[in-house]
């Protein structure tokens, strides 16, 4: 089993219960380096300092604010430990709030907690409750020398943890909002689009979603490893929209005309993938 993220318990009023936490998901990517285009090698950028001109030891290195330009107020490993609230081995839950009040765009990291061994009898109760209660609990939690804020939520049998982006850290737009609600919308242009909406509507799958151009950059490598010839993606082709009813006509009429033949009217991705690496390596 992978490592832990975290260790510690889950306070739920005078209950404790023990639990350890596991990324719950991870970006799979192709990292592109950058090279010397001289001799192909990687680049890195080492610890330099620039006063003493040379090379740093990580042992040499601690951390410090940065208060005025080329000022820091220096900070040791010492006194980040007494700073450390209790949160970093006792989450406790707070408050219990409907899922349906939480706006997704406040959800960050998610983790996987698992009850630590002979001893999952508290954490069985709690997923239970909130299971029952449709509720998801407010939590605390420090962890990298952070103090975050946590949902704690009931999910297929286990108990996930997503840390919450704070109300200061969401960003806002100028503009966002504050469309004119009062443009004068056709009743059939209302229709077709519920209509177009209503055609392409199906049950969230998330196996179908693949990063398309991760799929191609694989493919790419490959391409090169071999010395095949690389054929450049097609380009989108979309006719402009003169008129806005035509054009809500003419995508209800492709997506209905799709399903009656069985065919989506997107290509299945994992197919557009295998089609993506033909392409690109013959």
């Amino acid at each position: 089993m992978a490592s832990s993220a975290w260790r510690g318990a889950l306070s739920f009023g005078l209950l404790t219960i023990p639990i350890r936490l596991y990324p719950a998901a991870r970006n799979e990517r192709v990292n592109l380096h950058q090279i010397h285009s001289v001799c192909h090698t990687r680049l890195r950028q080492p610890l330099y300092c620039p006063t003493c001109k040379r090379m740093v030891e990580r042992s040499e290195v601690i951390r410090g604010f940065e208060e005025e330009d080329g000022k820091y107020v220096l900070v040791q490993n010492e006194d980040l430990k007494k700073i450390t609230p209790q949160s970093s081995r006792v989450m406790e839950i707070l408050a219990f709030v409907k899922g349906s009040q939480i706006d997704p765009i406040y959800f960050d990291s998610s983790y996987l907690a698992l009850p630590e061994k002979d001893n999952a009898k508290p954490y069985v109760l709690l997923l239970k409750a909130l299971e029952d209660s449709d509720r998801v609990g407010i939590a605390k939690v420090t962890m990298h020398q952070r103090e975050y804020t946590v949902f704690v939520r009931p999910r297929e049998h286990g108990l996930t943890i997503h840390t919450m982006y704070f109300a200061n850290e969401i960003r806002s737009v100028d503009g966002y909002g504050k469309v004119d609600r009062d443009i004068k919308l056709k009743p059939q242009e209302v229709k077709l689009a519920e209509q177009l909406v209503e055609s392409l509507s199906e049950d969230f799958k998330p196996q179908k979603y693949h990063d398309t151009f991760q799929e191609n950059l694989k493919a790419l490598m490959e391409a090169k490893r071999e010395g095949k010839t690389v054929v450049q993606e097609p380009a989108a082709k979309r006719a402009p929209v003169v008129d806005m009813m035509e054009a809500l006509k003419r995508s209800v009429r492709e997506s209905e005309e799709g399903k009656r033949k069985k065919i989506p009217t997107r290509m299945p991705v994992a197919g557009r993938g295998r089609e993506s690496r033909r392409r690109l390596a013959s």
